[in-house]
């Protein structure tokens, strides 16, 4: 007995004598694990090879209608069962018909009645020959999908790695900038605290503070693309900032273009820094609005993601974390983007508006603001269907307090002692003038060694003023744990633009550390001076120093 173990060997026999089907039954009784399907039309047979997913077929050459040739070629020109092994049976011995065979696309050619072991060990050839064929396309296709697999993550790690090293150009650069901007408004703000200038001076130092604090903004912006911005994350639900925001954002899109708002009333909260979010939901909305040109409508959504309650179509952006998520979309619909656009919107200074409508940081901001938050962000746009950006931010198990109201504090000084650290030296120069021209009695050190020198000399200090980054062997953390031991009652301000890895975790910084971020404003370095002196008088707080 001939026996295949390998696999079913599923066979068609056509012919148009039924007694044919007992023939080929009797004669393939010797092979294990087959089956004979039997058919009496070609032209049905074409349909039927495909549909039982059939190894072999036999087939007649002398049948009514429609021959083994026509079959055959018929079969050929199936582009997914062309490929089907053909074994035509004949009553003609002739070499010119069984060449005409060939010449039709057969593949093996038996004068009837063959002898079963020559049928079986045909039908078993050419049966592990089809199998062979399959796997083999099965792994090419398997080996192409690997190939696109492939393809995409190394493409996806070129733009990872190519966003990585502009956000490291932009951040030092960002860093450098905001430092040049404290200089240059430190002392634009001091020559308005001496007073003395007529009124064209003030207008052109008005002026050049109005470019300190543009730049200040794209000094901002680069440092969230950089994911290098601190951020004063808090729990907060997403829903309630949208209705807050609701009206500036009618206000930005303009008179003629519709808002639809959908906020899911389960709505989990989040942990991020308000001020940065909203600054994003903005840029986001401008964007949207230039693209319908002042017209169309803006859908904003808010839901939960990644979990039981998740809307229905919103699904993770490829690579995000599992999890659950809050997500906010802003779609628009505008005039869309083109795959080719779409590759490189959150590249930096990459923008289609004109000359003077753009910055080309909107979109690279919120690119940094959210994966420094530990979220995601999804973009799909398609020309002529407008756009829709997705943010995905983690979802926190607090609820959201209600935010505090803020109150404006008029610029005010004290005659409290102030140690100010700071290594660069026209920043330290500026920002010592304005703390004395408020009063206070200023203390310098040029890096965190000098301010310790100081703090251990015993001198009376009510608050240090320290720059984050500091040269030398000691850090702005060890400078608040000395500050901490030698003086607890002092209170501890750091100020930076880039406090990455010093006082932040992945770029967050802790609620017991009190940051004021460069370029500051008088007005705000000296609020922030007051309420911290204030709270320090009162004793009803600790000492904030910052978490390792």
């Amino acid at each position: 007995m001939i026996e295949d173990d390998t696999s079913t060997c599923s066979i068609l026999l056509i012919d148009d004598e039924p007694f044919a089907q007992q023939i080929i039954e009797h004669g393939l009784k010797t092979c294990v694990q087959h089956v004979l399907h039997y058919e009496s039309s070609p032209a049905r047979a074409v349909d039927l090879v495909r549909e039982l997913q059939v190894t072999v077929v036999l087939v007649d050459l002398r049948m009514p209608d429609l021959d083994g040739f026509e079959f055959t070629r018929r079969l050929r020109a199936c582009p997914d069962a062309g490929h089907i092994p053909v074994i035509m049976l004949s009553s003609e011995d002739d070499p010119e018909i069984k060449a005409q065979a060939f010449a039709a696309g057969v593949n093996d050619y038996m004068v009837k009645w063959p002898d079963p072991r020559e049928l079986v060990a045909r039908v078993q050839y050419h049966n592990a020959a089809c199998i062979a064929r399959r796997e083999r396309d099965a792994a090419f296709a398997s080996l192409r999908v690997s190939q696109q697999q492939l393809a995409a993550s190394e493409s996806a790690l070129h733009q990872a790695q190519k966003m990585e090293a502009i956000g490291q150009l932009t951040g030092g650069v960002a860093h450098d900038f905001n430092n040049v901007l404290q200089i240059i408004g430190g002392n634009l703000q001091l020559l308005k605290l001496v007073g003395g200038l007529n009124e064209a001076a003030r207008t052109r130092v008005e002026m050049a503070l109005a470019g300190v604090e543009r730049g200040a903004k794209l000094s901002s912006h680069l440092l969230a693309f950089a994911r290098r911005q601190p951020l004063q994350a808090v729990v907060l639900n997403p829903g309630h900032l949208l209705r807050q925001m609701d009206d500036m954002m009618r206000r930005v899109l303009g008179p003629n273009a519709r808002i639809v708002t959908d906020i899911d009333p389960a709505l989990w909260s989040t942990v991020a820094d308000p001020d940065q979010l909203n600054n994003v939901l903005l840029n986001l909305a401008i964007n949207a609005r230039d693209a319908m040109g002042g017209n169309g409508t803006l859908h904003i959504r808010a839901g939960n993601a990644g979990g039981a309650t998740q809307v229905r179509g919103i699904e993770l952006p490829p690579g995000a974390a599992a999890g659950e998520y809050v997500f906010i979309e802003i779609a628009d619909s505008g005039k869309g983007m083109p795959p080719e656009i779409l590759q490189r919107v959150f590249e930096p200074f990459f923008t289609t508006k004109p000359v003077g409508q753009g910055t080309g940081l909107g979109l690279s901001m919120a690119y940094g603001f959210v994966k420094q938050s530990g979220g995601d962000i999804a973009i799909v746009s398609e020309v002529g269907r407008g756009t829709s950006v997705r943010i995905f931010l983690p979802r926190s198990e607090t609820e959201a307090a209600q935010p505090e109201a803020k109150v404006d504090v008029p610029l005010c000084g004290g005659l409290e002692t102030i140690l100010v650290v700071e290594d660069e030296e026209d920043v330290r120069s500026a920002t010592c003038a304005i703390l004395s021209a408020l009063g206070y009695q200023v203390l310098e050190a040029g890096d965190a060694a000098g301010a310790v020198t100081i703090v251990e000399s015993g001198r009376h200090i009510d608050l240090v003023f320290s720059d984050v980054v500091m040269p030398g062997p000691v850090s702005s953390l060890q400078l608040g744990e000395i500050v901490r031991k030698h003086l607890p009652r002092a209170q501890l301000l750091y100020t930076s633009g880039y406090a990455e890895g010093v006082l932040a975790h992945e770029g967050k910084v802790s609620a017991s550390v009190h940051l004021l971020q460069k370029p500051y404003h008088p007005d705000a370095l000296s609020a922030r001076i007051r309420h911290l002196l204030r709270r320090s008088k009162a004793g009803a707080g600790t000492q904030a120093v910052p978490a390792t």
